[in-house]
């Protein structure tokens, strides 16, 4: 399971905060609470050692037989009792006023208690804390101090054992708990995280509906939200994409009729010879008639830059049909067949041959047998554009190649298809290789008239089929190849 991140960690981070927290302020009340439980039990069982006291004194029955001989001890039963139930963890002594111990453990000689009231105090003997009660009593032998130790007293045992019979087990929930709940809060949080990796996997320009029922109930609202906008986003996507179509469609007849009276005047004034194409004017009566407008006089090169002007709003208007055209959501609601690659390119080079010996190019082909899934008419507008510009940028006496094959790629499958075309031009920079596949973008500096439309298509076409442009220097450094990677 990946580690969220981006949108979802914010939140995880504060439902592990919201839950953790809470353990380890139980796990924290839970340890106050045995502390508690052990000073109540140590409270009885000072009372419990306060009321043996007394019967431990009046367990001395007699004085010594002589001078300094212990007094003579019978134990009460429930002394006894008290003792027996703790073997190891209770002892007694009985000492004189002066410290001695007389009768019991030697170790319980600490100092004497300075007043009669019994006196409580905590000792360590043999790794156990004893509770030990002190106190000065009249007994049959004279007054004498009488000491009991309970080394059960569980608030002294409590320090020493707080790690292994609190803090240890609560360590271990907490710690269980921290990767259960972060175990829990990551598969509650999967369909969320599922959904983001879904919305950032998609293309810029797909915009289909999510589906909603793939989704838990939270989550469901905001994604309904999403198909909503993108519903708005496409609406508005497919109204502009259809008013460039229509633009371009309406302009193409009117643009087209335009160039064939251009085409006409440029015929008459050709009519005289090649010689005198600059030196001859026509009139209007001469190449047609012009409705409701009297004869006017063109020259020659007025009638040159007519003609170039309608050629490229007429090619403008095309490339921009073909860009709507090529959109990559228009055509995915069409059906994909088997493009023969090889033979797209031996008509690209018959179409174009004329267009290369005006500028004395080697236009060449270079092709292996390939077959993809696709839409021919779109890849032979594609390919149509990059031989187009490469033999618009090319100079007089260069060389343009059309290649086709199956090429090594890093793509999953190994091999894929390639169309490529390749040329001996100024080329692009390497700064400007991605600049130049935005629409209406020129490098600065280039000769031609072109709109900056040509590799948009490409790349929009490129986009439709999932494949990858790629623009790189040609052969030794010198020029442009601009190839097209596609599954076979």
């Amino acid at each position: 399971m990946p580690a969220p991140t981006g949108m979802t960690s914010g939140l995880q981070r504060r439902l592990l905060l919201l839950l953790l927290v809470p353990l380890f302020l139980l796990a924290a009340l839970n340890a106050w609470f045995d502390f508690r439980s052990a000073g109540s039990a140590a409270l009885q069982q000072d009372r419990q050692l306060l009321s043996l006291v007394p019967l431990l004194a009046d367990s001395v029955v007699a004085r010594g037989l002589t001078e300094g001989d212990p007094p003579a001890l019978l134990t009460a039963p429930p002394v006894d009792e008290f003792l027996n139930e703790r073997p190891g963890l209770a002892a007694f002594a009985v000492l004189g006023l002066d410290g001695d111990v007389q009768i019991g453990e030697r170790w319980l000689s600490s100092p004497l208690p300075a007043t009669r009231e019994p006196e409580f105090s905590s000792e360590e003997y043999g790794g156990v804390t004893y509770r030990i009660v002190s106190q000065r009593m009249n007994t049959v032998a004279g007054e004498l101090v009488v000491r009991l130790a309970d080394g059960s007293d569980p608030r002294q045992q409590w320090l020493h054992l707080v790690w292994i019979k609190v803090v240890l087990p609560n360590v271990v929930l907490v710690t269980a708990a921290v990767f259960g709940v972060n175990w829990a809060v990551r598969r509650a949080l999967r369909p969320l995280l599922e959904l983001k990796e879904a919305v950032e996997r998609r293309s810029p320009r797909d915009l289909s509906a999510l589906d909603p029922q793939a989704s838990p109930d939270e989550v469901r609202p905001l994604v309904l939200s999403l198909n909503r906008l993108f519903d708005l986003v496409n609406a508005q996507a497919e109204s502009q994409r259809r008013f460039v179509a229509d633009a371009a469609h309406q302009l193409r007849t009117p643009l087209a009729a335009l160039q064939a009276q251009v085409e006409a005047w440029a015929q008459a004034v050709n009519r005289g010879g090649q010689a005198d194409w600059r030196d001859r004017s026509v009139t209007a009566g001469e190449a047609g008639p012009l409705h409701g407008a009297a004869e006017i006089t063109l020259s020659a090169d007025q009638i040159n830059k007519l003609r170039s002007a309608a050629r490229r709003t007429s090619q403008l208007a095309n490339q921009l049909l073909a860009l709507s055209r090529a959109d990559a959501r228009s055509s995915q609601t069409q059906a994909m067949q088997r493009v023969d690659l090889k033979q797209l390119c031996e008509v690209q080079l018959e179409n174009h041959l004329d267009a290369a010996a005006g500028k004395d190019i080697d236009l060449g082909m270079d092709c292996l047998p390939a077959h993809v899934c696709g839409h021919e008419w779109l890849l032979r507008e594609l390919l149509g554009n990059l031989v187009d510009n490469a033999i618009k940028y090319t100079p007089t006496g260069g060389r343009v190649t059309l290649r086709c094959g199956m090429g090594p790629t890093d793509a999953p499958g190994g091999t894929q298809a390639f169309l490529e075309v390749e040329d001996d031009g100024p080329g692009v920079p390497e700064a400007e290789r991605k600049k130049v596949l935005e629409r209406f973008y020129r490098v600065q500096g280039a000769q031609g008239d072109g709109s900056g439309l040509g590799l948009a298509i490409a790349e929009e076409i490129a986009r439709a089929h999932r494949g990858n442009l790629c623009i790189e220097s040609g052969a030794a450094g010198r020029g442009l190849r601009v190839a097209l990677w596609l599954p076979a």
